[in-house]
């Protein structure tokens, strides 16, 4: 017991070192800028160190040799120290224009990264994360990064340099007198380090609390409808509220630390001025020298003041890179380009399911299907029914591969999915949802959105075949009609008829709709249905469908309840089976 107690405080260090590593990785985008990044630090070195001069400049202007000599001596020092502080303002300049030059460079390679990395990403991550969040990490945590390399990192070199450059001359003045004012040193690092460690995870906790809060506001602007239709903006605010007040609780608290800190370096760096001063006149230093070990003791303990400010910064920016690199170590899915499809790879549309047994990765404990079997041929119209829950959402996602089977596997045209590109697979499959998505822009976009670069006797030729050219001639615009965001301007119909549109585009080889028409009215139905009708006509086409009269004539019906199969067969067959699922769902829509 001893022994297995002894080792487990190890790999502690380990991890920090595994997170300080983490870090540096950020800068492998700059490494394109190189040059310009250090030429920006060989201007920071230079206007540093030509800070150092100052004290020394200073000393020489109380140091006339004789009253002769005193005006010579003032107008030499005095045009050396206007040499030192233009050429710090030159150099100044050149380096901050160097570094805003190759932060948001680097920044933007970053962003694109992450933003391509996170698209990329498997359906099972998002299950696990909120919309929110994933745009604070890009937004607020990549501002921080952006403060840290146009100023933070200079601001930590700069007084990096001042402090090793200035005690190097206060050696060569007097190494004793020196060894004197260091000897708190040791002491300040200490409690440095100490108080870097809580302000680190005060840091990363505001920002944890502020990305809560950025979900919260993206979350009820996406679904205000909702939030008005049910009356709850106070509760809204007061959700909103609470995430806030617990960033400032958290941030209120971690500045207490920072104030701590920062006092007591202030406390420490006056206490070792005085002393100085009384030692360096016992120890019969001339007015010059002591004044000039002075201001550079003034320098370095103002630099190492400054310290304690950049160290935070710098801690903040570790806790907001590590958020990013937990994203970007989340394993992608493999997707490539798709171009031209290989004549190997081009489906005809069979599917079998062969045995497959399926849960969600976030609720192993929950199997949603169990050793499900069928087939599908070629341009044939298959339907899904069932109740709700029964999984018949979940077939369609797994045709997708947005997961893959825990057991059993699913094939197209004999070969197995996963055999299948990724992206070639899904390049040749539509899907129609019941809950149409339609981004911000215009008309036009969100139909080209089945084929990128499509061009507008096709998107009108798609439109037609949607039945939605008739509506979208009545608006003033036209196809360059904004339809706001998620399609708020259009009704649901509309919506669901550029959505079909977009799937025509795409020329799909294997349709599949998710219960198209459950939620619009007659009128609106009959006018997708008909245009769906067109749509399936020469490919295979999956049906998961709520309103049984859609689907009477399909070829063949599966009827799926808890996970399994229970029925299969035409309308005609299973609207005779005694007792069956099938016949009672029937039988209760339209005695209705």
């Amino acid at each position: 017991m001893h022994t297995e107690n002894s080792v487990k405080p190890e790999p502690k260090p380990a991890m920090k070192w595994a997170s300080l590593k983490k870090t540096f990785r950020l800068f492998r985008y700059v490494k394109p800028y190189w040059a310009e990044f250090a030429l920006g630090m060989v201007f920071l070195l230079v206007s540093s160190l030509a800070g150092l001069a100052f004290p020394k400049l200073l000393g020489n202007l109380v140091d006339p040799k004789s009253s002769t000599d005193l005006i010579q001596g003032l107008n030499k020092a005095g045009v050396m120290l206007l040499c030192v502080l233009i050429g710090q303002s030159i150099f100044s300049f050149f380096r901050i224009v160097l570094f805003v030059n190759v932060t948001e460079k680097t920044l933007a390679a970053l962003r694109q990264t992450i933003y391509g990395h996170l698209i990329k990403l498997p359906m099972k991550f998002f299950l696990e994360r909120r919309v929110g969040e994933l745009s604070s990490r890009i937004s607020s945590d990549i501002s921080l990064l952006q403060e840290t390399f146009t100023t933070t990192l200079a601001e930590f070199i700069r007084q990096m340099v001042i402090i090793i450059g200035g005690i190097i001359i206060l050696l060569i003045t007097s190494w004793k007198l020196t060894a004197f004012m260091l000897a708190i040193l040791p002491l300040m690092m200490i409690v440095a380090v100490v108080f870097g460690k809580f302000i680190r995870k005060f840091s990363k906790q505001v920002q944890e609390q502020v990305a809560a809060a950025n979900t919260v506001v993206e979350e009820t602007l996406q679904g205000i409808l909702n939030v008005k239709a049910f009356a709850n903006e106070f509760f809204e605010i007061a959700r909103y509220s609470q995430r806030t007040n617990e960033a400032a609780r958290i941030g209120m608290k971690g500045g207490k630390f920072r104030g701590a800190f920062s006092s007591f370096i202030i406390m420490g760096i006056f206490g070792a001025l005085v002393a100085v001063i009384w030692r360096g006149v016992s120890m019969g230093l001339s007015t010059p020298e002591l004044l000039s070990f002075v201001l550079y003791s003034v320098f370095i303990g103002g630099s190492i003041a400054g310290l304690a400010e950049v160290y935070t910064n710098l801690q903040r920016s570790i806790g907001a890179t590590e958020h990013l690199l937990e994203i970007l170590d989340e394993q992608e899915e493999e997707i490539t380009p798709v171009t031209a499809i290989a004549p190997e790879d081009q489906l005809d549309g069979q599917i079998s399911f062969h045995n497959v047994t399926f849960n969600y990765p976030t609720r192993p404990d929950l199997t949603i299907m169990k050793d499900i079997s069928f087939e599908v041929s070629a341009d044939q119209k298959v339907a899904l029914v069932g109740p709700s829950g029964a999984g018949k959402s979940t077939i369609v996602s797994l045709l997708l591969r947005l997961y893959d089977p825990v057991s059993g596997n699913i094939s197209f045209d004999g070969r197995t999915g996963s055999s299948i590109p990724l992206s070639v697979l899904r390049s040749q499959m539509a899907v129609v949802p019941q809950d149409v998505f339609l981004f911000g822009g215009t008309i036009r976009e969100n139909i080209a959105y089945g084929r990128p670069g499509a061009d507008d006797a096709a998107i009108e030729a798609a439109a037609r075949q949607a039945n939605a050219w008739e509506f979208i001639q009545r608006f003033p615009n036209g196809l360059d009609t904004v339809v706001g965001e998620r399609g708020i301007q259009l009704s649901g119909g509309q919506r669901q008829r550029i959505a079909i549109a977009r799937a025509v585009l795409k020329n799909p080889r294997i349709l599949i709709l998710d219960e198209a028409t459950s939620a619009l009215d007659a009128e609106s139905e009959k006018l997708v249905q008909d245009a769906l009708d067109k749509l399936m006509e020469g490919r295979t086409s999956i049906v998961i469908a709520h309103r049984l009269a859609t689907i009477r004539q399909a070829d063949k019906i599966i009827v799926l309840d808890k996970g399994s199969i229970v029925e299969e067969g035409t309308h005609t067959q299973l609207i005779t089976v005694d007792g069956g699922l099938y016949k009672m769902l029937s039988e209760m829509q339209f005695t209705n």
